[in-house]
């Protein structure tokens, strides 16, 4: 018995991914969202940090983080950006560019 694998295919070809990364794309926010809740938040010329999130979304730490890091970063296209506080600890901000 042989614990040898079989190479699986490449899965999609390379048009698709380059067609995927064309640039921004344009959703739409529904608003009540917790989501749109923190985009507000991000919105804020202090910004917002993780301990407020959390109070305001009843999310834990590890979510919010993800949140910012997936959904808004990454699909959403979002330029936000995060500092150190020496109080809040690490703000993050929604760059108005």
């Amino acid at each position: 018995v042989s614990n040898i694998r079989k190479a699986r295919p490449a899965g999609k070809p390379a048009e698709a991914a380059a067609e995927a990364s064309e640039g921004p794309r344009l959703v739409s926010i529904r608003q009540g969202t917790k989501q749109a809740l923190l985009i507000d938040m991000l919105q804020r010329p202090e910004g917002v940090s993780i301990t407020e999130i959390v109070e305001a979304t009843s999310w834990q730490a590890h979510t919010a983080r993800g949140v910012i890091s997936s959904a808004l970063k990454k699909k959403l296209g979002l330029p936000i950006t995060s500092e150190r506080h020496p109080e809040r600890g690490t703000v993050y901000k929604l760059d108005a560019a």
